[in-house]
C-alpha cells in the first residue's frame, strides 16, 4: 500500500490527545489535555483555530456543525463548528467525562464517564436524557450503532456491553477486558467502533487484537492480528466504505486490514514510537489522522491507492481516463483542492457511489494532490515532490485493464523532483511578555513594571492595567472598544494598537499617564493598507513596526519623529531607556530554521545603530518566544527551546547563552514564561506553565527566580564551577562600563565588589592550579588578574617554592605595569582642557569623540567662577608644557644648583622608569620597597575595591607642569564636580608649603604668609594668576570691543581661542611675567642662579626633595595614589 506518513506537527501539551474530521474532511479538529480545541486545515497549517474550552479535553466528536467535547469540569460541553462560540452545556457527570460520541446523523450525543454510568443526551434538547446503568466500573469508551438502535460500551470493569438504547437495558455483555480501577490504570483505551453502512460488525479493541462481534446475534465472528503488534491495541477506526479498518497501538503501530481478507494491508510506525490515542478516517477514505500522547498529530496520505483491487473495472478506466487531465492540474500549485475534489467526484463521491456489497469504490484515491508547497517554489516544475510522483505511477502500474493507453501519459513521468530541505514558514510577529491573542483572557503584555490584560468575552470587552508598584501608577480599568490587541507599559505611558477593519485603519493609542497636563491621551490612525505587527516603549518615545516594513518612532507626547525601514517583516521588538532592538525576517529559514535577523538602535543624543543586522542566534529548529532587556538594560532574548541569550558588549556584541529553562522543567511539555531579566541581582523571572507554553489569567500566576548557568565544560568539578562563576560575574558586570560610558550613575560599591569576587575567583584557580602542577595554566589565570593581585600571586608561588613560576610572574607584572605606564602617557598626550572638561562635566558627546576643542557647557547654571577658574588653570598647564618643551629641562627640578639629588625625568617611551628598580631601594623616607607593596597589596585585596587603573591615573598629571590636576572619575553630581575641581586647583599653592591634614588652612596660611605672587581681589579666586588671566585682563576690553553680545563664559571660550593663536614665545612671556614674582621656576626655565637670601632657598630644597619622593612613589603604589587623591579631594 503506497501510504505516505507526513512529519508530525506539534499540536498540543504532552497528555491525552483526540482527532475527528468534518463532515466535508476540510478540517482536522484535535484536542489535548492543555484544554484547547485546534482546527487545521491541513497538516501544513503553520496557524490553527485555537478554541479554550476548559482546563483538560478527554474527548470529543464533531457532526453537523456541532463541536462536543468532554472536559475536567465533569461537563459535556457544546461549540458551533468552524465559529467556536460555546453553545451551552449538554450534560454534567459526577466525575469526568471519558469518551463522548454522535449518532450518524447527529442528533444524538453518548457520553461515558468515570462514575459508571452512560448518557445519550439529544442535541436538540439537553433535558431528554437517557442514563444507561449497569457497569461497575468507569466507562472507558461508547460506539453507536449505525442505525440508532444499538449502543456499544467498554469499562473498566472487565466487560464490554451493548445496550438497547429506547429500553436502555444490556442485550449482551462480554467479560473479555482486563480490569483497572481508574481509566489512568486501564490497558488500553479499548475504543469500539460499528462498522458503517451495513452496521453487521462491531469491532473491539483486545490485547494485540481486534474482535469482531455480529450485530443481532452478537457471536464472536472473527479476529484481525498482525505478527508485527506487539502492545495492546488502543483504537480503532472503520474507512468510509467499512471494507476496511485501522488500529493504533500503545507502541505506536499504525495497521490497516481488509476485513473481507483479513489481511493486513498497511503497516505504519510511529516516527518517534509514542502510544496512538486518537485516530480518525478522512470522509472520502484517502487519510487517516492519529495524534500520540505527546500532543503530536500525524497523517497517513495514500491509504487506499493500492487496496482498492476489488474495485470494479469502470471505477479503473474512468480513473485512468482522467490522469491526462489531473496529472498536469498537478502542475499548477495555485489550483484551489476543491477543483481537484470536483473532477475526481466521479469516481469516488458517495453521493454517485453508493456502499454496496458489488460497487464499493470509496476507497479510490482521496489525496488529489500532495501536500502543497506552492507557497516557497512558484513557477517551477520542481513543485510537485515524490509522493505526487508516486501517487501516479500507482495508478496505472497497479491497473492492468488501462495498461494499453500507457504511451500517451509517459511524458509526465520523468518531470524532475525537488528533493531538497524545504523551507519553513515564516514566525508570525508577537508581542513579548504576552499570550496567543485568540484567548478571550489573555495577558497583552507581562513586564518589570507591570500587567496588561485584555478580556473579550460576552460580558465585558476591556482591558486592565496593573503595576507591581502601586507608586508608578494606580491600576486602570480601560475599555476596549476599538478591538486592540497589542499593548506595552512603561513607567510614563500605556501604549495600546488595534487592526484595520473595513470601515477602520490601524490606530496607535498612547495614554501618557506621567504628563503633568490634563490631556493624557493621544491617538495616531496609520495609512490605508497599513497595520501595526509590533510596537514598544522607552524613555520618552514609543514606535511601531508596520506591515510595511517601516518603524514609526514618536515622542511620549505624539510627536512623530523618524521613520525608517525595515529589510523584511518584523517579528517582534523591544525598548529600554534610549535603545530599540528589532527582530526581523532576514529570508526563507529551511529544515525548521528561522532566517531572523537583529537591530540594535540608541535613539540618545548621538543616534547611532549599534547592530546592524547581523543573524540572530537561535537554538536548531526552534523560534524566538521572548524579546527584551534586563532591568539594567542588557539586551537579551528566548528562544522556543528555552535558551537564554544575552549581548556581550565586550565581545564585540556577541550573544551568549546564560540560562536553559527547559533544565528546570520536571516534564517534557512543561515550559518557564519569563518575564524579566535582572544582572545585579542575577535573577531570570518566569513562571512555570505545566503543561504549556504560557500562564492562564486565572488564577494569578505565581512567579519563580531560575539561577543563571553558562554553558562551560565540566561544571561539575571545582575548577569549571570556579570558571563558570568567573565569566558569569564578568559577563552579568559589564553593564557598569555601558552605564558609566553613557553617562548614566552607577553603583561604585557594587562594582568594586564584582571586581573583587571576579579577582578572589582567580586566585582560587591560580591556587588550585599550583596544587595541580599547572604552572603554564597558572601564568595564563595571573594576566587576567590586576598588578596588585599579580604580586599576591608572586607570594604563594614563592610560598609554594615554584621559584620558575614566581620569575615568569614577575615578568608579568613588569609587563603590566609597562602596558599601565603607556596607557598614562597617552592620557597625558591628551589635552588638558578636555579631560577637565570630561571630570567636570561638561558635554558628555564632545569627550567621547575627544575631537571638538569647543567647550560645549553641559549645565548652564555653574557658577561662572568655577568655569573660569578651570579655564584659567588648563591654560596655565598648557603654559608649563611649553615652557618644559623650550627649555628641555627638568621642570620637577626648581633649583639649578640644589644639593640633592636630580629628581628622575618624566616618564617617557625611550627613557622609562622601573618601578621595580625604584621598589629594590630600600629608601626609608616613605618609598615604597619590596615589604611594604605586599603589605599594601593585601590591603588593598581586603579593604580597598577600587579599580587599579582608575587610582592610577590619578598621579600622572603631576609630571606635566607647576600646576596639578589629577584625573578624577566621572562626577556624580554638580557639586562633586565643582569640589573636585576647586581641589585640584589648590595643587599649586601646595608647591609653595608644607601640606597640612586639610587644605582650607594651608590656603589661608599661605595667604597670611606673605606669598611673593600677587593674588586677585577677587574672592571668589583665591589663587596666583596665571600668564593667561593677566593676558584676558589686558584685552577684556578689546574683546568686548570686537564682539559686545558675549556673557562672561563666551568672553573666557573667546579668550582662551586667542591666547592659543599667541606665538610660543609670546604665551611663555606672559607666563614669565606672571610668576616672575612669586615662584623661582622662571628662573630654574631660564637657566639663570637665584639671588635669594639662605633661608628661602632652604626651604625651596625641602619642598623639591619632598615632591621628588612623591613622584617617585606615586607611579608604584597604588594605594597612595588613592590616599593622596582622598587628601586633595577633601
Amino acid at each position: 500500500m503506497p501510504a505516505e506518513r507526513k512529519p508530525m506537527r506539534y499540536g498540543h501539551s504532552e497528555g491525552h490527545t483526540d482527532v475527528c474530521f468534518d463532515d466535508t474532511g476540510k478540517y482536522i479538529v484535535t484536542s489535548g489535555s492543555d484544554g484547547d480545541v485546534r482546527i487545521w486545515e491541513s497538516l501544513d497549517d503553520d496557524d490553527p483555530k485555537s478554541i479554550n474550552v476548559g482546563e483538560k479535553v478527554h474527548s470529543l466528536a464533531l457532526k453537523s456543525g456541532k463541536l462536543v467535547t468532554a472536559v475536567s469540569n465533569n461537563t459535556v460541553q457544546i461549540h458551533t463548528f468552524p465559529e467556536g462560540d460555546p453553545d451551552g452545556i449538554l450534560t454534567r457527570f459526577t466525575t469526568n467525562a471519558n469518551h463522548v460520541t454522535f449518532n450518524s446523523i447527529g442528533s444524538r450525543v453518548a457520553a461515558g464517564s468515570s462514575d459508571f454510568m452512560v448518557k445519550v443526551v439529544e442535541v436538540s434538547d439537553s433535558s431528554q436524557q437517557k442514563t444507561l446503568r449497569g457497569h461497575d466500573g468507569p466507562v472507558l469508551s461508547v460506539a453507536f450503532d449505525p442505525k440508532d438502535e444499538f449502543l456499544g460500551s467498554s469499562s473498566c470493569d472487565g466487560t464490554v456491553a451493548v445496550w438497547k438504547i429506547e429500553d436502555q437495558v444490556q442485550v449482551s455483555n462480554w467479560k473479555i477486558l482486563q480490569k483497572s480501577n481508574d481509566i489512568s490504570n486501564a490497558k488500553s483505551l479499548c475504543r469500539l467502533a460499528w462498522q458503517p453502512g451495513r452496521a453487521k460488525l462491531l469491532a473491539v479493541p483486545l490485547d494485540t487484537t481486534v474482535q469482531l462481534y455480529e450485530r443481532d446475534s452478537w457471536n464472536h465472528v472473527g479476529t484481525l492480528s498482525d505478527d508485527f503488534i506487539t502492545h495492546p491495541v488502543n483504537v480503532v477506526t472503520w474507512s468510509p466504505c467499512g471494507k476496511f479498518l485501522a488500529a493504533g497501538t500503545i507502541g505506536g503501530f499504525l495497521t490497516v486490514w481488509d476485513v473481507e481478507t483479513k489481511l493486513c494491508v498497511e503497516r505504519e510506525k510511529h516516527e518517534k514510537g509514542y502510544t496512538v490515542c486518537g485516530l480518525a478516517w478522512h470522509p472520502s477514505g484517502g487519510q487517516i489522522a492519529y495524534t500520540d500522547t505527546e500532543g503530536c498529530l500525524g497523517l497517513l496520505d495514500g491509504v487506499s491507492a493500492s487496496s482498492s483491487s476489488s474495485a470494479s473495472t469502470k471505477s479503473s478506466n474512468k480513473m485512468t481516463a482522467d490522469k491526462d487531465v489531473r496529472s498536469y492540474d498537478d502542475l499548477f500549485d495555485g489550483d484551489e483542492d476543491g477543483l481537484l475534489e470536483e473532477n475526481m467526484s466521479e469516481t469516488r463521491s458517495p453521493a454517485k457511489n453508493p456502499v454496496d456489497d458489488d460497487d464499493d469504490d470509496d476507497l479510490m484515491p482521496a489525496t488529489g494532490r500532495p501536500r502543497n508547497r506552492g507557497a516557497f517554489l512558484d513557477d517551477d516544475e520542481n513543485s510537485l515532490d515524490a509522493a505526487s510522483v508516486k501517487l501516479g505511477s500507482d495508478k496505472f502500474g497497479d491497473d492492468d485493464g488501462g495498461s494499453t493507453i500507457l504511451p500517451a501519459v509517459t511524458p509526465a513521468v520523468p518531470r524532475p523532483i525537488y528533493e531538497g530541505p524545504m523551507p519553513t514558514p515564516p514566525q508570525k510577529p508577537f508581542q513579548p511578555g504576552s499570550t496567543p491573542s485568540h484567548l478571550m483572557h489573555r495577558f497583552m503584555v507581562w513586564n518589570s513594571v507591570g500587567i496588561v490584560r485584555g478580556y473579550n468575552d460576552e460580558q465585558d470587552n476591556a482591558i486592565d492595567v496593573e503595576f507591581h508598584d502601586t507608586a508608578v501608577h494606580h491600576a486602570m480599568h480601560l475599555t476596549n472598544s476599538l478591538g486592540h490587541s497589542l499593548a506595552d507599559l512603561s513607567q510614563e505611558a500605556v501604549l495600546l494598537a488595534c487592526e484595520a477593519t473595513d470601515e477602520l485603519a490601524s490606530k496607535l493609542q498612547c495614554l501618557h499617564f506621567s504628563s503633568w497636563d490634563t490631556n493624557k491621551e493621544w491617538m495616531v490612525d496609520l495609512p490605508k493598507g497599513e497595520e501595526v505587527k509590533a510596537l514598544c516603549l522607552g524613555q520618552g518615545w514609543a514606535a511601531a513596526a508596520t506591515s510595511a516594513q517601516l518603524v514609526r518612532v514618536f515622542s511620549i507626547g505624539g510627536v512623530q519623529r523618524e521613520v525608517f525601514c525595515l529589510p523584511g517583516p518584523v517579528v517582534c521588538m523591544a525598548g529600554h531607556g534610549e535603545q530599540i532592538v528589532i527582530v526581523y525576517h532576514r529570508g526563507t529559514g529551511f529544515d525548521g530554521e528561522q532566517a531572523l535577523g537583529i537591530q540594535l538602535l540608541n535613539f540618545g543624543l548621538k543616534k547611532r545603530q549599534v547592530i546592524h543586522g547581523e543573524p540572530l542566534s537561535l537554538s536548531k529548529k526552534s523560534y524566538l518566544s521572548w524579546l527584551g532587556f534586563t532591568a539594567e538594560g542588557t539586551p537579551c532574548f528566548v528562544d522556543s527551546e528555552g535558551v537564554v541569550r544575552m549581548l556581550n558588549r565586550s565581545l564585540g556584541n556577541t550573544w551568549t547563552p546564560v540560562c536553559n529553562t527547559r533544565e528546570n522543567c520536571k516534564g517534557k511539555s512543561d515550559h518557564n514564561w519569563v518575564v524579566g531579566v535582572h544582572e545585579n541581582p542575577q535573577q531570570l523571572r518566569c513562571i512555570p506553565c505545566k503543561g504549556s507554553r504560557f500562564p492562564p489569567t486565572l488564577p494569578r500566576p505565581a512567579v519563580t527566580i531560575l539561577p543563571f548557568k553558562l554553558p562551560l565544560c565540566q561544571t561539575t568539578t571545582e575548577k569549571g564551577q570556579m570558571e563558570e562563576q568567573y565569566w558569569r560575574s564578568v559577563l552579568f558586570h559589564n553593564h557598569f562600563d555601558f552605564l558609566s560610558s553613557s553617562g548614566y550613575e552607577i553603583d561604585e560599591e557594587a562594582k568594586n565588589q564584582a571586581q573583587k569576587e571576579q579577582q578572589e575567583l582567580l586566585m582560587k584557580m591560580f591556587a588550585l592550579s599550583c596544587k595541580l602542577e599547572r604552572e603554564f595554566r597558572c601564568v595564563e589565570l595571573a594576566e587576567l588578574m590586576t598588578q596588585n593581585v599579580v604580586t599576591l600571586a608572586i607570594r604563594y608561588a614563592s610560598r609554594s617554592r615554584r621559584m620558575a613560576l614566581a620569575q615568569r610572574l614577575s615578568e608579568l607584572a613588569l609587563e603590566k605595569a609597562a602596558i599601565e605606564q603607556r596607557g598614562e602617557e597617552q592620557e597625558e598626550e591628551e589635552p588638558e582642557y578636555a579631560s577637565a572638561r570630561r571630570a567636570s562635566g561638561y558635554s558628555r558627546e564632545a569627550g567621547e569623540r575627544g575631537e571638538s576643542r569647543q567647550w560645549s557647557l553641559r549645565e548652564p547654571q555653574e557658577e561662572e567662577v568655577c568655569e573660569e577658574e578651570d579655564g584659567q588653570q588648563q591654560m596655565d598647564t598648557e603654559e608649563a608644557v611649553e615652557s618644559r618643551k623650550a627649555s628641555g629641562i627638568n621642570p620637577f627640578n626648581k633649583l639649578a644648583n640644589s644639593p640633592e639629588k636630580p629628581s628622575p625625568k618624566p616618564s617617557s617611551k625611550e627613557g622609562r622608569v622601573n618601578p621595580f628598580k625604584v621598589s629594590g631601594t630600600g629608601k626609608p623616607n616613605g618609598v615604597s620597597s619590596g615589604q611594604p607593596r605586599v603589605s599594601n597589596v593585601l590591603d588593598t585585596m581586603t579593604a580597598s575595591g577600587r579599580k587599579p587603573s582608575l587610582m592610577g591615573n590619578s598621579g600622572v598629571k603631576q609630571s606635566k607642569g607647576p600646576v596639578l590636576k589629577p584625573l578624577v572619575p566621572r562626577p556624580k553630581s554638580k557639586t562633586q564636580a565643582t569640589l573636585l575641581q576647586m581641589g585640584s586647583s589648590r595643587v599649586a599653592s601646595k608647591r609653595q608649603e608644607e601640606r597640612e591634614p586639610a587644605p582650607q588652612p594651608e590656603r589661608q596660611r599661605n595667604t597670611d604668609g606673605g606669598s611673593p605672587a600677587p593674588l586677585s581681589d577677587n574672592s571668589e579666586n583665591r589663587k596666583p594668576k596665571t600668564g593667561f588671566q593677566l593676558w584676558l585682563e589686558e584685552n577684556r576690553k578689546s574683546i568686548l570691543a570686537d564682539n559686545p553680545d558675549l556673557d562672561e563664559t563666551d568672553v573666557v571660550k573667546e579668550a582662551m581661542g586667542r591666547f592659543r593663536a599667541l606665538s610660543a614665545e609670546d604665551r611663555l612671556a606672559w607666563t614669565d611675567r606672571a610668576k616672575g614674582g612669586q615662584l623661582p621656576q622662571v628662573a630654574d626655565l631660564k637657566k639663570r642662579k637665584r639671588e635669594d637670601d639662605e633661608s628661602e632657598e632652604g626651604a625651596n630644597n625641602g619642598q623639591n626633595e619632598r615632591e621628588n619622593n612623591l613622584k617617585k612613589k606615586k607611579p608604584l603604589d597604588a594605594t597612595a595614589k588613592l590616599s593622596a587623591f582622598a587628601f586633595n579631594k577633601d
